[in-house]
């Protein structure tokens, strides 16, 4: 049977529409399967009843790089599992990773590798030599100036706050990791993120702040975003309100245009490669924020835990390897079953910005409807993203979980120790995590006395939990990484390109034309409700329009 498999997929793998054109995996009979299955589970898969059977624990449940990860409450079963193993097999899915691996182009779109994974392969030694011929690489050199850089400034100690200029996975990211890694924010300066183009997101950022003691760090790997450039300009003037300051002096440039920021001015800079998207770039010199916090060394663990589930990505067989599992149930959840996103409920406050970090990072790669050749996808593909820590969630939107009239998973994550001294609060949070992804599978019945409906919870409704011994930077590396690779490996699967996010771009030049009108009044060729809007606006600002 398992000769006819591999022999029916090499088969597919060559198969080719009338016009010559690749298949889509949507075109292949092991969909077609999946399609009949996704029937079958949405009306015959009784998660209580399966959950009767230890062994279903057993066999859908696996141990990653400080993560347990259990499967067993998903709507899914090993036979499910097994037909989408072998439609990673069809779309390829090993090959893309290997070629993710090696460097070679896999952002098509805009001819770049992407070479996160690259950046947390471990660190030669300070002052290694080199055989001749050999250079340190674009990604290592980076990241070691950034750790120097951060050594440095800790050491000397003349900044006692820093505020880094941001946004997306240049603000997301660093503010994730500076609430995650609290606990390690020792000897080093106070660390304030600013992302927003409102105003108020600086302003508020910069109450109590001592010019001549503050470091500002701006963020932009194409030196062209427009938020990030504003409150970049806002900050230099405030330092520059200080007359015997020299705002170079205070300023800190991370991006691949460099030599954009010298022009402006900035002596001291850092290099991001071209191969790093913004949503994959906390590992290297935008991290410097996170650095001074904690210090590199921390840094280093941060970078190690995540190398550890890169390896454990690249060398475990797909049937044992968490990011595989993972980015296949996303497609089947997506793609089959046809549920509308996922909520992500850490249950650990130093995670409570890791919901809105994930949005970014699945939903800004695997947000399309075309693959990466510009073929319709032909099916769903990845959902809204949302949640909140628990258990403040419970208190919100919970409800909606457990009686909503729409399915949706959940995924729980939680760890088995805490940081600090107050176990019963660890053993009371453990608790409500574990209740919780039980009550969304088994329900109940109303009991005599309670009200018909109001009291009866259908149950039936899936979830995933993430189980780490504790949250430390080495733990926390992994848990990223590992979301890093699953969104790919669904992205693989749709043939989709997770590595440009070309929706961002119309908003950004609507943006640009919008805001030269309020100078000059114009609103010839807007539509009417914009030309209102736009209207209003100005004369709320006293503007010319």
């Amino acid at each position: 049977m398992k000769k006819t498999c591999r022999a029916m997929n090499a088969k597919e793998k060559r198969r080719k529409d009338k016009k010559g054109n690749v298949l889509r995996v949507v075109d292949t009979p092991i969909w077609q399967l999946l399609q009949v299955r996704a029937k079958e589970c949405s009306k015959g898969l009784d998660l209580a009843r399966v959950l009767k059977n230890a062994g279903r624990f057993e066999g859908l449940s696996l141990q990653a790089p400080h993560v347990l990860l259990d499967c067993s409450k998903a709507l899914w079963d090993e036979a499910v599992l097994q037909d989408l193993l072998q439609l990673a097999d069809k779309a390829g899915v090993v090959q893309r990773r290997d070629a993710l691996y090696a460097g070679a182009v896999v952002n098509e779109t805009e001819q770049r590798p992407a070479l996160h994974v690259r950046l947390r392969a471990p660190l030669a030694p300070q002052g290694a030599s080199m055989l001749e011929g050999e250079s340190e690489d674009e990604c290592h050199a980076g990241l070691r100036t950034m750790l120097t850089l951060a050594r440095q400034l800790r050491e000397q100690a003349r900044f006692t706050d820093v505020v880094h200029i941001g946004i997306g996975g240049s603000g997301l990211g660093p503010e994730l990791l500076l609430q995650a890694l609290q606990p390690w924010c020792v000897g080093g300066p106070r660390v304030h993120v600013v992302s927003n183009m409102d105003g108020h997101d600086l302003h508020q950022a910069l109450q109590g702040l001592v010019p001549e003691r503050t470091l500002f760090i701006v963020a932009s790997k194409s030196w062209s975003t427009a938020e990030t450039q504003r409150n970049m300009a806002s900050a230099k003037a405030w330092v520059c309100a200080t007359k015997r300051l020299h705002w170079p002096d205070h300023f800190v440039a991370v991006s691949s245009r460099e030599d954009m920021a010298r022009q402006g001015g900035f002596t001291q800079t850092l290099h991001i490669p071209e191969g790093i998207g913004g949503r994959f770039s906390i590992w290297s010199a935008v991290g410097l924020p996170v650095a001074l916090a904690v210090g590199p060394a921390v840094f280093e663990r941060l970078l190690a835990g995540a190398a550890q589930m890169d390896a454990h990505f690249a060398q475990a067989p797909l049937e044992q390897n968490a990011p595989v599992w993972l980015g296949l149930l996303d497609v089947w959840y997506a793609s089959f079953l046809q549920m509308p996103g996922r909520c992500v409920a850490p249950y650990h406050h130093g995670l409570r910005r890791l919901p809105a970090y994930l949005q970014q990072l699945e939903m800004e790669s695997n947000g399309k409807q075309v693959c990466a050749n510009g073929r319709p996808v032909g099916c769903l593909t990845t959902g809204m993203v949302w949640g909140e820590p628990g258990s403040n969630g419970q208190h919100a939107f919970f409800q909606w979980l457990h009686q909503g009239t729409q399915r949706i998973p959940v995924e729980f994550i939680a760890t088995r120790r805490a940081a600090h001294g107050l176990p019963e609060h660890q053993e009371a949070l453990l608790a409500n995590a574990l209740a919780q992804a039980q009550a969304l599978m088994q329900g109940a019945k109303a009991e005599p006395g309670q009200l018909p409906g109001h009291q009866d919870f259908p149950g039936n409704r899936p979830s995933t939990f993430m189980l780490l011994d504790e949250l430390t930077p080495e733990s926390l590396g992994a848990l990223l990484a590992l979301h890093e690779h699953r969104v790919f490996v669904a992205g693989a699967v749709w043939g989709i390109n997770s590595f440009d996010q070309w929706g961002v771009e119309l908003g950004k030049t609507l943006a640009r034309d919008l805001r030269g009108r309020m100078d000059s009044g114009d609103v010839t060729g807007l539509d009417a409700s914009t030309a209102g809007l736009l209207t209003y606006c100005c004369v709320g600002q006293g503007a010319t329009c």
